[in-house]
């Protein structure tokens, strides 16, 4: 079902300010771009988080995908603007996203060793590298609880510390990808988020 047309322009608003500047506006900049009341802009931000454009934990802005408000261990540096990627897969996004950052620098840590690792990502090829990213959470299972699926789309050094990290916290072993096949989910995923209207 379509957005209605004040959720749409809060949406592309909030998304905007994230792309550009790597921060949402609070509520009251809000107000003031929308010319609304606070509690038309309550109402329309309860749309998004009910459509799933949005996320909020605890009366807090978390995840506007592929741009998260915090850190979920993937910083994303573009040429003027520095970013929190929600996941791996929504660091990784954010070139192909972003019109002004056609190549980026993806910075994380491997959970099981705390090897730093970098890359740079651009639109046109996969970063290079043998690193694996492992999703905890199952596809049909991610929005049961979005924020911890988040937290758990990582990268590690290789399946051997996919192994070893899964052993350390009891987790069951989840879905195991190569950067090749990660940047290729990622190329697309959020294409058209920036604009309006999107579906």
């Amino acid at each position: 079902m379509p957005l209605t047309d004040l959720a749409e322009r809060a949406r592309v608003a909030l998304y905007r300010q994230l792309a550009d500047t790597g921060t949402a506006p609070d509520s009251e900049a809000m107000v003031e771009r929308l010319h609304v009341s606070p509690d038309s802009l309550d109402a329309a931000m309860d749309e998004l988080i009910k459509d799933r454009h949005i996320v909020v934990r605890d009366g807090r802005l978390v995840l506007a995908h592929p741009f998260a408000t915090r850190s979920f261990g993937f910083s994303v540096m573009g040429p003027s603007t520095l970013w929190w990627g929600g996941c791996c897969w929504d660091a990784l996004a954010i070139p192909h996203l972003v019109d002004d950052a056609p190549e980026v620098l993806i910075a994380t840590t491997c959970p099981a060793c705390a090897t730093p690792h970098a890359w740079t990502v651009t639109r046109h090829d996969p970063p290079a590298g043998d690193q694996v990213a492992h999703f905890l959470t199952p596809a049909e299972r991610i929005w049961n609880d979005v924020v911890h699926s988040c937290e758990n789309q990582k990268i590690f050094c290789s399946e051997k510390c996919v192994n070893a990290w899964l052993q350390q916290t009891g987790n069951e072993r989840g879905c195991v990808m190569s950067l090749t096949t990660l940047w290729h989910l990622a190329a697309h995923w959020y294409e058209g988020r920036l604009n309006t209207p999107y579906e």
